[in-house]
């Protein structure tokens, strides 16, 4: 009985499982960082990756480097442990291929290579040590696979260096300085006075320009998005999510200062912050602000993305690399959840085609945005009637979309939200829908109507959207047309949701049938 079991719980790929793409076979990255050690396991190779299984552990193998030259030895044997783990639940989950990347301790101490050889021989496979030029590359490929057309300086900081590289449209040549968080606090005593001086001394060494108009900074490594977790806990941000937070780089350059002048310990909101974090964030609000301060940058911005992403994206054939991460998040979501993942391609098609004759014009992200939304339109159907709406923003809110900033999110929440909840003059929109301009929250608003009548007609089902033509009449005038065989689709509820859509559209929309 005993074996039986066993060989029930053995590992097998599941074939159709639900809950998963079923193309995608997992692919796992390794990062052997200063501070910490990481595996995360990813659903499969693909634009916008979705994560089956994270875990670090906090080894510290940078600690002490700056001054003995090598790394800590119980430093290493917790990270052969933790790697022993990690190479374990990577034959659990089915990876295909583990991408193995060591940064700087690894490539600065004495004893690198003999732990890299160890590690070598627990995996069987080759460890890629890289040198900050390649780190800072994987970080650029990493905000390029996280952001929509980025454009800026992208600044990474570990535990052992600090890399920075252009990046717009092409990925320019960076630089690497010994400024991450362990080796500040090291070579600085624990004085932040002599950790000024140290970082100010490297930064006058550095020499990187502006590779085009926008002065935007994009924040990449754990102890800068553990200072924004702080800065939104801080400020009540309305939405708690790290990616693609941008703020003022002179209001962040002030809530940097107010972090080292104050410490931790006693800070508002600092809470949200891991407290294996706290002890290095005053050196990462330094190195920021003097960052931000040499620059000159305008928009400080946070990324949940970086080396690891960047490895997995330099790895997609250039046609995949071309794809939207938002659009293609948006409809592996659709895949998975909601009831015709081809009603939402007619969704999308047939907005696109009613804005243009409502006469709405949309910006590139306001285009994006509302085809994601399509895509997103029907997630909440499991739910009660009642709470479907709460649902939807709760997934939007809260799903790891990237290639989107926060007013992009709201848009999304927005147009589910009343997609379930209705228009009337009584509903409240979801909380964070201030995060969006007046006219972006019109926009989704309108989207939200189309929806609403067109559920209607299609029961949720494909083949009846692309039937429905909608064409302007007069100057605020037009008609939705429905072929003659489908018109017992027509009736009272329809007419009523049209008639809402003409309000929101600000015109007067007839029906015709045949």
């Amino acid at each position: 009985m005993r074996s039986a079991i066993s060989e029930t719980l053995r590992y097998r790929p599941e074939i159709g499982a639900q809950g998963r793409l079923g193309q995608r076979i997992p692919v796992a990255v390794v990062d052997i960082g200063s501070n910490s050690v990481r595996q995360v396991i990813y659903e499969g190779l693909a634009r916008a990756p979705a994560v089956l299984f994270n875990e670090k552990v906090l080894c510290g193998l940078g600690r002490g480097i700056a001054s003995t030259g090598r790394l800590d030895d119980q430093a290493v044997e917790r990270s052969i442990a933790a790697l022993r783990r990690f190479h374990a639940l990577g034959r659990q989950a089915g990876v295909s291929q583990t991408h193995i990347l060591a940064t700087a301790a690894a490539r600065d101490a004495a004893n690198g290579p003999d732990f890299i050889a160890r590690v070598e021989a627990l995996f069987g496979q080759k460890v890629l040590v890289l040198s900050g030029r390649e780190e800072a590359m994987y970080s650029a490929w990493g905000i390029r696979s996280g952001f929509h057309k980025p454009e800026g300086i992208v600044g990474d900081m570990g535990g052992g260096s600090v890399e920075l590289v252009g990046i717009n449209g092409e990925i320019e040549d960076g630089i690497t300085l010994p400024l991450g968080g362990l080796r500040l606090a090291e070579m600085s005593e624990g004085a932040l006075p002599k950790a000024k001086t140290l970082v100010r001394q490297s930064l006058k060494k550095a020499s990187l320009g502006w590779p085009g108009e926008a002065r935007n900074f994009y924040a990449v490594g754990g102890t800068w998005r553990s200072l924004f977790k702080l800065h939104i806990a801080n400020t009540h941000h309305p939405l708690n999510v790290i990616h693609d937070y941008v703020v003022d780089a002179r209001r962040f350059t002030a809530f940097c200062n107010r972090v080292i002048a104050k410490g931790v310990d006693n800070f508002a909101g600092i809470e949200a912050v891991s407290r294996n974090r706290r002890a290095l964030l005053p050196y990462g609000a330094l190195v920021m602000a003097e960052i931000l301060k040499m620059t000159k940058a305008q928009s400080v911005i946070a990324s949940s993305l970086g080396v690891r992403e960047g490895v997995l994206y330099s790895l997609l054939s250039e046609e995949e690399k071309a794809k939207d991460s938002l659009i293609e998040a948006a409809r592996d979501m659709s895949v998975l959840i909601a009831r015709s993942p081809r009603h939402s391609d007619e969704l999308a098609e047939w907005s696109g085609m009613a804005f243009e004759q409502l006469g709405v014009e949309e910006t590139e992200d306001e285009a994006r945005w509302r085809v994601a939304s399509c895509y997103l339109a029907d997630i909440g159907w499991r739910s009660h009637p009642d709470f479907r709406a709460q649902q939807s923003v709760s997934v939007i809110s809260n799903a790891g979309f990237v290639g989107i900033t926060h007013e992009g999110r709201a848009y999304l929440a927005i147009a589910s939200y009343h997609r379930y909840q209705g228009l009337g003059s009584k509903v409240v929109g979801p909380d964070f829908a201030s995060l969006a301009s007046p006219r972006v929250q019109a926009r989704a608003r309108l989207l939200a109507a189309v929806f609403r009548v067109l559920y209607l007609y299609s029961a949720s089902m494909p083949g009846v959207i692309p039937r429905l033509g909608l064409a302007r009449t007069g100057a605020d005038s037009l008609q939705l047309q429905v072929p003659g065989d489908i018109a017992e689709l027509c009736g009272e509820r329809p007419n009523e949701r049209l008639s809402q859509l003409a309000r929101e559209a600000g015109k007067t929309i007839e029906l015709k049938v045949g």
